[in-house]
């Protein structure tokens, strides 16, 4: 029994191997024996036996159409959903009590309008406290600024004074100079000497004395530069709190951003918002974005601007064109966000619906077959066969661009062909056919 099993096991895989990869083979062989029995029974009836020149002797009978290719309008379907144009959550900026009347969800909103407003406790008398002390110390700057002229002067006069120490420090030089060599020769007394030797250290002592005033003037020269710098930072530093106590108050209000609907209603009058807290959510719904992805294999199809029709789950459709493809694939998915804007001035789409999005592409030349005249080749290829001039089968590759209700456009055949569709299963490449044409309603 085992060894049935065995036997009949190996038949069928030879069976699968020969009708499987040696078909054209088979197919060949049968339409020689077809050939071959016929030529045996036109002897039989005393016919003339064609000659082996004659073409139609061991060709295959197929069905085939002439078909012309024809412009076809093409478009890329995807599947998305729809959302607002805008949609923006309104969070408080400081603490603070509402003191506003709460604002209804599905409200519409005006860019502008106060949605929240929050007591203001004691931040008036905090930005009249940063006013005052900007006032003092604007106040202080003239007081500096005063101090930098005499101080100016006072550096000059300590110059003057180093200079005139200099000078009669060689005076006293020359003095003690003459007063060595005439003593030298007998004219003048030792004591002269000492005396000319002790104005010259005199003088001496006057140039240090006269540096050191000199040093303490530029000293105070900069001390009134830093006391001019002081005072403008103070000036800095009180504008900066009146500025924070300011915007602090501004933070108060709290406005829609843009022309809107409430999603939620506005915090309830008399809640304490803390900062981060959430007044409001606002959205835009005119105009109405739908938003799909796109495979790698159409996104070169669709182009900013293309027109598109959308059908939602409701059976509405809405049209638009498209604003947005994304240049950057979705690392996850390999896909490519595709954005189109339509006209919601009616607020009828709302945001999340399904929407089958249909975006028109640049027409393209196809032809209409039956979905039977497609085949595969030996290494799983999707084509035709189709019958050349010399009346032999050829595979063709072409690419299914759509499917309709009378048969599927396909592109990568020529612009006529004469395409096989009874019988391409039992040929191959090169093998002769005798084709029988049919019309095909298109």
């Amino acid at each position: 029994m085992r060894l049935f099993s065995i036997f009949a096991a190996i038949v069928v895989g030879a069976l699968i191997y020969g009708f499987v990869l040696e078909r054209d083979k088979i197919a060949a062989l049968f339409a020689a024996d077809r050939s071959a029995e016929s030529t045996a029974n036109t002897k039989a009836a005393g016919e003339d036996v064609p000659t082996q020149g004659n073409p139609g002797a061991n060709a295959v009978r197929v069905v085939a159409v002439r078909s012309t290719a024809r412009r076809v309008d093409t478009s890329v379907v995807v599947r998305g959903q729809t959302e607002a144009d805008r949609q923006v959550e309104l969070l408080a900026q400081t603490t603070g009590e509402v003191v506003s009347n709460p604002l209804k969800k599905g409200s519409f909103v005006e860019e502008g309008e106060i949605l929240c407003r929050l007591g203001p406790g004691t931040r008036d008398a905090t930005l009249a406290e940063a006013v005052a002390r900007l006032a003092e110390a604007r106040a202080r700057v003239p007081s500096a600024e005063a101090q930098v002229p005499s101080a100016e002067a006072s550096v000059e006069e300590a110059r003057a004074r180093v200079i005139e120490a200099k000078a009669r420090l060689r005076e006293a030089q020359i003095n003690s100079n003459a007063a060595s060599r005439l003593s030298e020769e007998g004219f003048a007394s030792q004591t002269r000497v000492a005396q000319t030797e002790a104005e010259v250290e005199g003088a001496r002592a006057q140039i240090v004395s006269a540096e050191a005033a000199f040093k303490a003037a530029l000293s105070g020269l900069e001390s009134a530069a830093a006391g001019i710098e002081a005072a403008n930072a103070g000036v800095e530093s009180a504008r900066a709190s009146v500025a924070s106590a300011e915007k602090e108050i501004d933070n108060l209000t709290i406005s829609a951003p843009f022309s809107g609907l409430l999603e939620s209603d506005t915090a309830e009058l008399g809640s304490l918002l803390q900062t981060g807290g959430l007044c409001a959510t606002v959205i835009r719904l005119d105009p109405m974005v739908l938003v799909g992805f796109v495979n790698e294999t159409q996104v070169n199809q669709v182009n900013s601007g293309a027109p598109a029709v959308a059908e939602l789950s409701s059976r509405d459709q809405v049209e638009g064109q498209v604003v947005f493809v994304s240049r950057a694939a979705d690392e996850t998915t390999r896909t490519f966000r595709v954005e189109v804007e339509v006209p919601n001035p009616d607020y009828l789409l709302r945001d999340g619906q399904t929407a089958e999005i249909r975006i028109e592409a640049e027409g393209k030349e196809a032809h209409l077959l039956p979905q039977s005249a497609l085949t595969l080749n030996d290494d799983g290829m999707l084509g035709v066969r189709v019958v050349t001039e010399t009346s032999q089968a050829e595979f063709v590759p072409v690419r299914l661009l759509r499917d309709t209700p009378t048969g599927v456009l396909i592109t990568g055949l020529p612009d006529a062909a004469d395409v096989i569709i009874i019988g391409q299963e039992f040929v191959g490449d090169g093998v002769p056919v005798e084709p029988s044409f049919q019309e095909l309603s298109q």
